[in-house]
């Protein structure tokens, strides 16, 4: 099992909606959903001429390799109507990979870790709430630590818990004992 930490977000449309169903897809095609994030409004980053973005991070176990991953994961936005038209543009929905592990992973169309979440304060406010002591393993600091040392100063806000669906999140077969180890549960 691998456990991967995903970042879902929008600003088309219905936004929570759409981080709802990802969340159901994900759950569903993917793996256990281990632990959400609150939702995090942000301002465009990139395109600043359209509107602000939901964005979440999602703990997820996955049994498939992160190149598997990926594939269902663009099967997922096409299914909730992504159109890639323009970088950085409106979307319904994106879901970025993270981490994957501890994996440092440089394919054509895949890198992770993240090669930007360094840079992106929303990104990093959002994997931050459900692992902050998770070790980035090109950078060798935690995600609490990049948080802190960005300079990125795009407005983040943290919705409101009684405005989101976040915490509903099923049982899963593991616990973390540290971000980057996963150990059994023990009932």
């Amino acid at each position: 099992m691998h456990i991967a930490y995903l970042l879902i977000g929008g600003n088309c449309g219905d936004r929570e909606e759409y981080l709802k169903k990802a969340r159901e897809k994900i759950g569903s095609q993917c793996g256990d959903l281990l632990a959400a994030s609150a939702i995090f409004e942000t301002a465009a980053w990139g395109v600043k001429d359209q509107s602000s973005f939901y964005n979440q991070a999602l703990k997820v176990t996955v049994s498939i390799s992160a190149k598997e991953t990926l594939e269902i994961i663009l099967n997922i936005e096409k299914s909730l109507g992504r159109i890639r038209n323009e970088r950085y543009g409106p979307r319904t929905i994106d879901i970025d990979i993270i981490f994957f592990d501890n994996e440092i992973i440089t394919l054509p169309q895949l890198t992770i870790p993240h090669p930007q979440l360094q840079n992106r304060r929303f990104a990093l406010e959002c994997i931050n709430e459900i692992a902050p002591q998770f070790i980035h393993p090109v950078l060798k600091k935690t995600v609490e630590q990049l948080l802190f040392e960005c300079l990125d100063l795009l407005e983040v806000r943290k919705l409101p818990p009684e405005n989101t669906e976040s915490s509903i999140i099923k049982k899963a077969p593991t616990v973390l004992k540290s971000s980057n180890e996963a150990i059994k549960k023990e009932d």
